[in-house]
């Protein structure tokens, strides 16, 4: 995991990681929702319930559309998870939880970063030097 991403939630990661390695299923997913409240708390959006602190992400324009409704399914699978409903957690869909929480960190703290930087460099004045002597 990058280290442009807190450390708080690379420790979150890390730990459904982990129980991902342990086949903890369960705990995968509900550590992933944790994540995704870390994520919002990160933001300083500590709305109650979860899902009310996801739209106020998408309402700044942190997420889009798409990120809001992978958020929202992660969310609903740690909830699952996190309340005795006898239906067990499967491997596929722990993964694939691992897998979307994974690409909104990316999305948040790696690519929109680097996405800034690019524009930085883009709009300075050696960059437009460099644009005109080619």
């Amino acid at each position: 995991m990058s280290k442009t991403i807190p450390e708080t939630l690379r420790r979150e990661v890390g730990e459904a990681q982990a129980c991902f390695r342990g086949a903890a299923y369960t705990a995968t997913v509900v550590m992933v929702r944790r994540t995704l409240e870390g994520i919002c708390a990160e933001h300083g959006l500590k709305s109650y319930p979860l899902f009310k602190s996801l739209g106020q992400m998408k309402e700044q324009g942190l997420i889009d559309g798409r990120l809001l409704e992978w958020a929202e399914a992660l969310r609903s699978l740690g909830n699952e998870g996190a309340h005795f409903t006898g239906n067990a957690v499967s491997r596929e869909d722990a993964q694939d939880s691992l897998t979307f929480a994974e690409a909104i960190l990316n999305y948040l703290y790696v690519f929109s970063e680097q996405f800034a930087e690019f524009k930085k460099r883009c709009r300075s004045p050696e960059a437009e030097d460099a644009t005109k002597e080619a």
